[in-house]
């Protein structure tokens, strides 16, 4: 007899422990690192244990928390099946993204949340592709409040900073939107594209020029971003804040650093404190990005 695989035998004890009660909706469940620890299994099984009880509905992701008990209903559930439209599924698609990653996003998981069939869903979207450019659309409906007047630089900036605080209210985004050679079809993100060239408009630029300023900027902000979304699933799989990981790793670090291999690094790390911050980083960024387009349209004004 074939026995069942560790990663389901360890749902399997978790999932009995929440349906006898021993752990209640908003309880913490065991962390992939506490898994590895207790059961002696990789981690990759013990996130793999950890997907299939996400996968049914049992736990969910808690940013900044870990993994913790789902609630057994959602606030405003109707009955299987009833009252079901494109906007209710793409709102909690959004939450569940942004709690778990967009990794966690399937048609069946939403169905779930619904207690519903996945059948169901696919009356009102289509297909998750296109549930997860409705997602995309959705977070980009808002527009920024531009200032009246000021410079090429001030409106740029404006439209970066306000693209970067999409991607921190939903780390998944960076992802969703990464491919740069594809672009998705999306007429809200277009906005954003067109009031970021209309920044550039009449500076003297080539359209090339405008163009690449623009896809450099995304880049950029979408580069940084995806390592919001890293952060999150590290977290989820390890248990461990940054501060926490750094402090597991102090011991290896520290052997590298003094090893002489590396001088310069070590001399910038022994000398002052580095807290890598990701907003910090991305402003920093974007004003050496500036600074070049400003190289662009000092030139393009002398000739």
């Amino acid at each position: 007899m074939v026995s069942d695989p560790p990663y389901l035998r360890i749902a399997a004890d978790i999932r009995r422990r929440i349906t006898s009660g021993e752990l209640s909706p908003g309880d913490p469940v065991p962390s992939t690192r506490r898994i590895t620890q207790d059961w002696g299994v990789a981690m990759a099984t013990a996130s793999k244990a950890l997907a299939a009880l996400a996968q049914e509905g049992l736990v969910r992701a808690v940013p900044g928390v870990g993994t913790v008990v789902a609630e057994a209903r959602r606030e405003g559930r109707t009955a299987p099946g009833q009252g079901l439209t494109a906007e209710r599924i793409i709102r909690t698609a959004i939450e569940l993204a942004d709690a778990e990653g967009l990794g966690a996003l399937s048609m069946r998981r939403i169905a779930t949340e619904f207690g519903t069939s996945t059948m169901a869903l696919y009356r009102h979207v289509p297909s998750k592709a296109e549930l997860v450019r409705l997602m995309s659309e959705a977070v980009f409906t808002e527009e920024p409040t531009r200032p009246s007047g000021g410079s090429w630089r001030d409106r740029l900036s404006v439209e970066a900073r306000w693209l970067w605080a999409r991607y921190e209210r939903h780390p998944w985004l960076a992802r969703a939107m990464a491919a740069l050679t594809r672009p998705m079809v999306s007429p809200h993100a277009m906005r954003y594209t067109e009031r970021a060239l209309a920044s550039l408009a009449g500076l003297g630029l080539t359209p090339a020029q405008m163009l690449h300023t623009h896809l450099t900027l995304l880049g950029f902000a979408q580069g940084v971003a995806m390592a919001m979304e890293l952060e999150s699933q590290a977290r989820q799989d390890t248990g461990m804040t940054p501060d926490e990981w750094m402090a597991s790793n102090e011991p290896r670090m520290e052997a590298i650093q003094t090893s002489g291999a590396y001088p310069v690094l070590s001399t910038l790390f022994g000398t002052d404190q580095f807290d890598l911050e990701l907003g910090t980083l991305f402003e920093f960024g974007l004003q050496r990005i500036l600074d070049g387009v400003q190289v662009l349209t000092d030139q393009a004004a002398t000739l």
